[in-house]
């Protein structure tokens, strides 16, 4: 199963973002781009891959470990950019990154000794994915209206596992889907 751990925001935060995405998806050329549905916005914390069904228990145990040395911390979504000219548009976080970017080295750490073989180890940039562009996309003018959004902060109390099945169908149109199949409390003791 292909599986990545993440902070899912919760759904009054992702509901003050929705009517932005829905005014970037009104723009000349958004029909270029493939939007993540709602359900889909998260914070990846570190993406694992295809991951074989007797390792979950153990990459389960270390990311419960993982949460329990975090304590909750506040965050916020807001402004935005892109990764390799449109590939992908996202908004980013704001609040303590700091400890987001901790969590996701937790998570990447829980990986590596649960066996898995994951990417060269990049800085971490917070960001939830909007959009992907199907090629080089001109996304500048959606990464100016995001700027100034600014969401109301949340406070992370959670890590989730997720699983994210890819469209396999070839109809146009339809999107991943992502359920969240461990979650696991911040700080929680024991």
């Amino acid at each position: 199963m292909r599986l990545f751990a993440a902070v899912l925001p919760p759904p009054d935060i992702t509901a003050e973002l929705a009517p932005e995405a829905d005014r970037l998806r009104r723009l000349p050329g958004a029909d270029g781009l493939r939007w993540t549905d709602r359900p889909g916005w998260h914070l990846t914390l570190a993406f694992y891959g295809e991951v074989a069904e007797d390792v979950v228990p153990d990459l389960s145990a270390r990311l419960a470990r993982a949460a329990r040395h975090t304590a909750p911390f506040e965050l916020a979504l807001g402004g935005g950019g892109q990764f390799g000219h449109g590939r992908a548009l996202w908004t980013g976080a704001t609040g303590d990154v700091a400890a987001l970017r901790l969590l996701a080295g937790r998570a990447e750490a829980a990986g590596r000794r649960a066996g898995l073989r994951l990417e060269e180890h990049r800085r971490y940039q917070a960001h939830l994915t909007l959009a992907r562009g199907r090629g080089a996309v001109d996304v500048r003018p959606y990464v100016e209206l995001l700027r100034a959004f600014a969401g109301r902060s949340w406070r992370v109390t959670e890590l989730a596992l997720v699983r994210s099945d890819l469209p396999a169908s070839g109809v146009p149109g339809e999107r991943p889907r992502y359920e969240a199949v461990g979650r696991w409390v911040c700080g929680a003791s024991g």
